[in-house]
């Protein structure tokens, strides 16, 4: 299940937000961005907008892409699955408001305790329509690649962000489920040896998106890994500063 919180008040996907925070906290993530439509990324925005509900005189805003949008609406806010929050209390004073992001196109979401941020989504390759995320505050910037198979362009980004700090990509599953990795597109720890070869950057490279049945199989691989920069396992519930 994937979430990260930004300043408190900015969600960066929305598989675990209402797991991980108390009623309060959920109650001051205004912004959440979404990378992709996914369960693990998506299961828990509608249980967050109801219990934001009523805390706030503004909406929600929801950011994400045009075909990522199409899905949020069709299989969560559709009054079938999920009553549509657009339109509660009414359409004039919606609980929720979608922004609609374009590809490589940055956009600012303000004002937050430490400062405006700035998002760039970019292209990645997976089984859904995915981005992943150039994040800019203050004087640094860090890439989530989200869940991706091989890809290239946010490499390219990477290595032409002068500020970058950090990297937060995936590794799924291990070397003998490849055949899984390639058909749902996501890494394995010999794909991403492959991927960290394509970043020029020194720097920090965290790791999420263990699944379960494989962690002790994954960690044992990744750390007999060739691998062409330094990796970290991302830890739950922890706070980084970058």
């Amino acid at each position: 299940m994937t979430s990260f919180l930004i300043d408190g008040c900015v969600a960066v996907d929305a598989g675990a937000i209402t797991r991980a925070l108390t009623i309060d906290e959920q109650r001051r993530v205004r912004h959440v961005v979404i990378t992709h439509t996914h369960m693990d990324h998506t299961n828990s925005l509608p249980f967050l907008i109801e219990n934001s509900f009523g805390s706030s005189d503004d909406p929600v805003s929801i950011f994400c892409t045009k075909k990522v949008l199409a899905g949020v609406r069709r299989h969560l806010f559709n009054n079938d699955t999920w009553p549509d929050f657009t339109r509660i209390p009414n359409h004039l004073y919606p609980s929720i408001r979608f922004e609609e992001i374009e590809i490589e196109r940055p956009f600012t979401i303000a004002p937050l305790p430490s400062g405006e941020l700035e998002v760039v989504a970019i292209e990645v390759n997976h089984i859904v329509p995915t981005t992943g995320l150039l994040l800019r505050q203050g004087a640094s910037s860090i890439i989530f690649t989200s869940d991706t198979g091989p890809t290239q362009r946010i490499w390219d980004v990477a290595n032409a962000t002068e500020d970058l700090v950090a990297i937060i990509t995936e590794v799924s599953f291990p070397n003998d489920m490849q055949d899984v990795a390639d058909v749902s597109l996501h890494q394995t720890p010999q794909t991403l040896a492959r991927e960290l070869s394509k970043l020029h950057r020194e720097v920090p490279v965290y790791l999420y998106h263990f699944k379960p049945p494989y962690l002790d199989a994954l960690r044992a691989e990744i750390a007999a890994a060739d691998l062409p920069h330094r990796v970290e396992e991302l830890e739950q519930d922890r706070s980084y500063r970058f």
